[in-house]
């Protein structure tokens, strides 16, 4: 890649990163990677029992296939939540609701 074309990019990355600041969409677009980011957070086993439904004010809602699972997973929370988080780069999500 040229240094030209690097630059570019850089400017790019920066003029949408200050477009979603000026629309004050930043915490939309943080909560909606929640959502996405669910299944690679929690890996294969978990994302098969599992499915991020929304994120309201910071609190995510995960449907559970079981009640075992859903047990499982609260007890797993914290550690969920975290995970989230350092993946998306701010601290979005507050609480997880299994159900």
């Amino acid at each position: 890649m040229s240094k030209t074309q690097h630059d570019s990019i850089k400017t790019v990355g920066f003029a949408l990163d200050e477009l979603v600041n000026s629309l004050g969409i930043r915490r939309k677009i943080d909560e909606y990677d929640a959502v996405v980011f669910w299944d690679s957070v929690v890996g294969k086993q978990i994302a098969a029992r599992t499915t991020a439904m929304r994120i309201t004010q910071g609190v995510l809602f995960v449907h559970v296939k079981t009640g075992t699972w859903r047990n499982e997973l609260t007890l797993r929370k914290k550690e969920i939540i975290n995970k989230l988080n350092a993946v998306i780069g701010v601290d979005t999500v507050r609480d997880i609701k299994f159900h």
